[in-house]
């Protein structure tokens, strides 16, 4: 496990100042994590009451003030009995008021007085108390939680006087900091949400490099594999961009199901470069609740899908707004982030999900290209290795046959789309392939292929005239220096009716370019 001491010592700031926040991170992000390494953490300190709405209050405990007080309550008395420590007489005694209430309790318990009693506990504890709830916004749209918040939120404004929460850490997807508040149920006017005096919560929830190294690190020390840690963790990072599922689930896959396999019998050949890409094909091959989600949310939300789309293969420039909603939405659920002002997919591994999502559609399955890639795909694999001449040929081929003939109705990203289409079912099952954030935009798209251990890289460009082309093959051959390949490849999408269409070969320096025009 990553070492998240420094993480904790973070948020326990946040506690000491009594501090009521919010954590909103994507899903499988470590905020359950987080939350029970907090309770283990701070527990010498405060008493911690921690819950999770999703398994201890289900939608029924929300039916009305009454039902979830009872139910709230419960919970709360349950997490204390459970402590192993002896409370002061006072706070004992706080605790019976409360469960007396509980037992007697028809319709008279509803939020004013429960948080009556969690106030009379609070008063007589000999420590604080925190409040920690995690997956809170499974109630979210609950007038009845709405109304708990508010409850919260009015203690915390007059705990200077009245004993309350020494700080609530509310955990979930959605930022319930957004949520609105009807004025009466029958109403649709809504005003600010009773959780507007929660501090935001900017602490980094993901996993640096180093963070990663500290994990190999201590994984060698019992393991021995004598695996590059720095070389592992710069591949992991580079994928995930620290994720914390991604990066758990990469190393699970490395140490249980690529170790032992029939390629890589031992785990020092398992811990290499060649091992962390079979560990990546695993997963991006793997049907897992994190993925279902990012697909069923971009069923969910037309723009945001759209929006997708246009990074993807138009390589539009999205300026980063918080305001827009499909961007923050996107945000929100852990797909993009904000680098240097642009709004870019999060990870490698999203990019890689997404296209495979827009790729696998029956639109696309359907397109003749897709059609000819299935017929073809067996002749590009000699001895385990992929032919990325032959394919880059047979491409250029079968692209000019189809659609040489009509420039007007072409887009120019239905090239780089078109490609994509033909190339991953030859690959599908064996190899995979990730578009290079760094050169993808309007003009220019960078596709790795890594096949088996072997990598090869091949640049999209739409046509710009020569000179614009010999700049394009000095970048791919600075590119090439960088993985450390000799061989590279172009696609040269021309929309000129004068092009001249074919495949040739390059020497520039020690590269080695193969280059397609169509």
């Amino acid at each position: 496990m990553v070492d998240i001491s420094f993480r904790l010592k973070q948020i326990e700031r946040y506690v000491e100042r009594g501090e009521y926040l919010a954590i909103n991170r994507a899903r499988q992000y470590g905020k359950t994590t987080t939350l029970r390494a907090l309770k283990a953490y701070l527990k010498d300190k405060y008493y911690i009451i921690s819950m999770d709405f999703q398994t201890q209050m289900s939608h029924a405990k929300f039916v009305n003030e009454n039902t979830f007080s009872v139910a709230f309550a419960k919970a709360f008395i349950r997490i204390l009995e459970k402590m192993d420590t002896t409370f002061p007489e006072k706070m004992r005694e706080a605790v019976k008021e409360l469960e007396r209430a509980v037992r007697e309790s028809r319709q008279e318990l509803e939020l004013v007085e429960l948080f009556q009693y969690l106030s009379d506990i609070c008063g007589a504890a000999d420590k604080p108390l925190v409040l920690l709830i995690d997956e809170v916004d499974s109630a979210s749209n609950n007038q009845v939680f709405l109304d708990f918040l508010a409850q919260l939120r009015g203690y915390y404004i007059d705990r200077d006087n009245t004993p309350s929460f020494q700080s609530v850490i509310l955990a979930g997807v959605y930022d319930i900091r957004n949520l609105k508040r009807k004025f009466r149920p029958e109403e649709d006017h809504k005003m600010n949400s009773p959780w507007n005096i929660a501090v935001e919560f900017k602490e980094d929830m993901s996993f640096s490099e180093r963070e990663i190294a500290g994990m190999l690190e201590d994984y060698e020390k019992e393991h021995i594999t004598g695996m590059d840690v720095k070389q592992i963790s710069e591949l992991i990072y580079e994928y995930t961009s620290g994720y914390p599922f991604l990066v758990s689930r990469l190393c699970k896959l490395i140490d249980e199901e690529v170790t032992g396999s029939e390629e890589f019998p031992e785990a020092k050949r398992a811990w290499t470069s060649a091992g962390f890409l079979e560990a990546n094909r695993m997963l991006l091959g793997e049907k897992n609740t994190l993925f279902e989600s990012m697909v069923n949310r971009l069923y969910d939300y037309a723009e945001l899908k759209e929006m997708i789309y246009s990074i993807l293969f138009v390589g539009r420039e999205i300026t980063y707004n918080a305001l827009n909603q499909a961007i923050n939405i996107a945000q929100m659920l852990g797909f993009v982030k904000n680098e240097n002002g642009v709004a870019i997919i999060a990870n490698r591994i999203f990019e890689t999900v997404f296209y495979n999502f827009f790729l696998s559609s029956a639109e696309n399955q359907n397109t003749d290209i897709y059609k000819a890639a299935i017929q073809d795909k067996n002749q590009f694999i000699f001895a385990g290795r992929l032919n990325m001449d032959l394919l880059l040929e047979r491409f250029a081929v079968h692209f000019n046959d189809l659609y040489g003939d009509l420039p007007d109705k072409f887009k120019e990203e239905d090239g780089r789309r078109y490609f994509l289409l033909y190339l991953k079912p030859i690959i599908n099952g064996t190899g995979n392939y990730y578009v290079e954030a760094r050169t993808r935009n309007m003009e220019r798209t960078d596709v790795i292929v890594d096949y088996r251990g072997e990598q090869m890289v091949i640049e999209m460009k739409i046509w710009r005239g020569n000179a614009y082309k010999e700049r394009g093959e000095r970048q791919l051959a600075d590119y090439l220096e960088h993985y450390h390949l000799k061989k590279g490849y172009m696609l040269s999408f021309n929309f000129n009716k004068k092009k001249e269409i074919g495949v040739k070969r390059i020497i520039l320096g020690d590269k080695v370019l193969i280059e397609a025009v169509v």
